[in-house]
């Protein structure tokens, strides 16, 4: 096996993930233009994204403050949104916990959902990487996202509804979250906590304040947890019997 350098590993870490600019920048411009047409000045539509970085909690918070919700629900759902980030940290932890608490303070920031997807894959074919070449990887997938995030958001705000109707800017959320989800489901119990969640918020749709989104992904832990339960037990009983 080749050695591989500080410097290449980082470059991959870049090269991984620089094809979601395609879906960060008008996903940024959108949440410009919507959070000014909300109300917000444009540096404070800016900190917004800086101190967040989370773009579906980003467009949660900001549909329930217009529709007039209370802060506690605002807050509620925001929160719900980004339970996957501590998914992520936990699936990350085995792999960057032994760092040095700021670089963990950095690791913990820019988790989202693309330094997520593509460190865990890297990690996973490259298990003879150290703490150091995974630390740099991770940085390197953020490298060319952030950057975008946080500029085009900028741009969206400045530019506002300048913008014409016609580009359909907010393609790019769905989109986003399909190109991440869809490789990640490899398991029946991937598979059956995104159908529970769907099907969950369909039937809920009609409930205010987006409160439906949050019973579907309570509807989606509960059932990949229990489904991967069942494997388990039935796996149990073969392992036993090859022993």
């Amino acid at each position: 096996m080749p050695t591989e350098t500080t410097k290449s590993i980082f470059w991959q870490g870049v090269r991984d993930g620089v094809p979601f600019i395609l879906v960060v920048v008008p996903f940024a411009l959108l949440f410009g233009v919507v959070a000014t047409e909300a109300g917000l000045q444009v540096y404070e539509t800016l900190t917004f994204s800086v101190l967040v970085v989370a773009g579906a909690a980003q467009f949660t918070a900001l549909q329930l403050l217009q529709e007039g919700a209370p802060t506690i629900i605002v807050v509620i759902s925001a929160l719900a949104v980004n339970l996957r980030l501590a998914m992520y940290s936990a699936a990350l932890t085995p792999h960057l916990g032994a760092a040095s608490l700021k670089q963990r303070g950095l690791v913990a920031y820019f988790t989202i959902d693309q330094s997520y997807a593509c460190s865990v894959h890297k990690f996973e074919e490259n298990p003879h990487w150290g703490l150091h070449q995974k630390l740099t990887y991770f940085f390197g997938t953020v490298t060319p996202v952030c950057p975008f995030w946080y500029g085009f958001t900028l741009i969206g705000a400045l530019v506002g509804s300048a913008i014409p109707d016609g580009l359909a800017l907010d393609f790019a959320v769905p989109v986003t979250f399909l190109a991440l989800i869809s490789p990640m489901l490899r398991t029946p119990a991937h598979r059956a906590a995104a159908m529970a969640s769907v099907l969950t918020s369909l039937i809920f749709a009609f409930l205010p304040y987006s409160l439906g989104l949050l019973l579907a992904g309570v509807a989606g832990m509960i059932t990949g947890a229990q489904v991967e339960l069942m494997h388990t037990r039935r796996a149990e009983p073969t392992l036993e019997a090859a022993e």
